[in-house]
């Protein structure tokens, strides 16, 4: 029997033109999808004009995000913003996203079909490898090589070794994707899957929704991974039914595929969980984390900005107030998400409770802007990261956790599971 493939390898195969590549070939690759936002996408452009070609490669596929100081914050933000609106217009690049029609960049691109499973995208934004979750090979880059592949199509990758992870069992009250990303860093460590393949897999993800899938493969990134994948199914394939705006391929890994190793995790043993500072891999479970209290909730980001998080979130505020010495604040991740929040009454729970809604950005989670944390203070956030300063001030904390546990602990004040309400 011929050596088999993992899908990673075979999303590489298929678009380097080779029948067959195996972990730690050099290959070089053509690109379905480009993505940079306001931060990396002017230093992108910037290296794309040194090269002197005077057009991209595709302007359908070269797609700028304008998320994380907009709406500006300060005139050297709005000038970065139009650094990109200037050369999108220049381009007449298909993929622009002017504010009112963004979103957070890894929560829009999969809901208006730009990327689909099969695809190979890089973007310049770490936790671009949140599209593994469709089945397709997506990863973070420099805006150096971002530049290079927006004028040529393609760039070069050494193919990542395959960790398999599988998650069985039941599934606890409160326990949600958040809890298993944060229980698998909690594990192997932010460097424990450096330049690898996490392959997500097991009858608990078989039976997630595509909005859990987003977020485990969102903080891949996290654990070290150059990219997080689940194999695509029938939930997949229903979400990009009459969404994909190009022809989705569903690969899967062969039975004798390699791996580097098999990792097995039964849920109904993970709890809630929290990541204390400063690094995501520092996490305990809910019943240990002792009586914290908090200054600042944040629920949003590409992480966990979803309809269904912001359900979890209306649903535990609904009828409660937030407790009064805690700041709610809150950001959907696209402006349909934050529509059909709208109309399914889930905005008008978080405000009556005393939460404030943002228009989509990344502000907070960066330490951007709509929400920075002073020195002192503590946040329990739905974000995907918690280092030293990440939200504001250095001597600031962030914690990690699920939308359920953030909103319960924006109630109590201090962090909490939602069973304590």
């Amino acid at each position: 029997m011929s050596k088999g493939m993992t899908i990673t390898e075979k999303i590489f195969a298929a678009h380097c033109g080779k029948d067959f590549v195996q972990a730690g070939e050099l290959i070089s690759a053509k690109v379905d999808i480009t993505l940079a936002n306001d931060i990396t996408g002017p230093i992108a452009i910037s290296e794309f004009r040194k090269i002197g070609v005077e057009n991209v490669f595709d302007p359908s596929r070269v797609v700028f995000v304008p998320d994380h100081f907009v709406p500006n914050k300060d005139i050297k933000s709005a000038q970065q913003a139009k650094i990109v609106r200037d050369f999108s217009r220049e381009q007449n690049l298909v993929n622009y996203f002017e504010v009112g029609r963004m979103g957070i960049e890894h929560a829009l691109l999969p809901d208006k079909g730009i990327v689909t499973a099969g695809d190979l995208v890089i973007g310049a934004d770490s936790h671009t490898c949140t599209y593994g979750a469709l089945g397709a090979f997506s990863t973070g880059v420099g805006s150096t090589d971002l530049g290079c592949t927006m004028a040529s199509g393609e760039t070069w990758f050494r193919v990542p070794s395959t960790i398999k992870v599988e998650f069985f069992g039941t599934l606890n009250k409160w326990v949600s994707a958040k809890d298993l990303i944060l229980h698998l860093i909690g594990d192997i460590g932010v460097d424990g899957a450096l330049y690898k393949t996490l392959e997500i897999g097991g009858e608990v993800i078989e039976n997630m929704q595509m909005d859990g899938r987003f977020t485990i493969c969102n903080m891949a990134i996290e654990a070290g991974a150059k990219n997080g994948i689940i194999v695509p199914d029938e939930i997949t394939k229903k979400y990009l039914l009459n969404r994909s705006i190009r022809e989705p391929k569903f690969y899967t890994s062969d039975e004798n595929a390699t791996y580097e190793k098999v990792l097995r995790y039964d849920v109904s043993k993970i709890e809630p969980t929290v990541a204390k500072p400063h690094l995501p891999e520092n996490t305990c479970p809910i019943s240990e984390i002792g009586n914290i209290k908090i200054d600042q909730a944040v629920i949003g980001s590409c992480t966990n900005g979803r309809l269904s998080d912001l359900e979890v979130a209306a649903k535990i505020l609904d009828g409660r107030k937030v407790h009064p010495d805690v700041r709610l604040i809150v950001f959907p991740g696209t402006q349909e998400i934050y529509l059909d929040a709208l109309k399914l009454g889930y905005i008008e729970a978080i405000i009556k409770a005393g939460g404030a809604v943002s228009t989509p950005t990344c502000g907070p989670c960066l330490g951007g802007h709509c929400g920075i944390l002073a020195k002192g203070e503590r946040a329990i956030s739905t974000t995907n990261r918690n280092f030293v300063g990440r939200m504001g001030h250095p001597e600031s904390e962030v914690y990690l956790s699920s939308p359920a546990v953030a909103a319960a602990s924006a109630i109590l004040g201090k962090i909490s599971s939602p069973e304590e309400l």
